[in-house]
């Protein structure tokens, strides 16, 4: 089963986008048959960008993405949403990578279930 997630939110600031990677990583918790693909938008597009901070015992994204990526999720973000933002040129974290609208539309097709957030 190939599951899509698209994310809109803020890393920080809301849940969403810390309960959608806490999904994700269920999702491959035991589960061989599920592929889990995550498409970042909007604000989301910084939460793939490397060496982030937190503090003590606050959950942080970086890690919680290369987590997904590491038992084989794939990850993309919005090219629009990262020139938006001034981050195209930016290194991001190994594995997530720029991608396009027509790359989502793509996924969003092949996908047996789409989850927003």
């Amino acid at each position: 089963m190939k599951i899509l997630l698209i994310i809109n939110d803020a890393p920080y600031g809301s849940e969403k986008l810390y309960n959608a990677m806490r999904l994700a990583m269920a999702l491959q918790r035991g589960q061989t048959d599920v592929e889990v693909r995550i498409f970042l938008m909007a604000d989301a597009v910084t939460c793939a960008l490397p060496n982030q901070s937190t503090p003590q015992g606050y959950y942080n994204l970086e890690r919680m993405l290369k987590a997904s990526i590491t038992k084989g999720a794939l990850v993309k973000a919005c090219g629009s949403c990262a020139d938006a933002r001034g981050i195209r040129e930016l290194d991001l974290i190994e594995g997530a990578e720029i991608s396009t609208m027509s790359q989502l539309a793509q996924w969003v097709t092949e996908s047996d279930r789409v989850l927003t957030f």
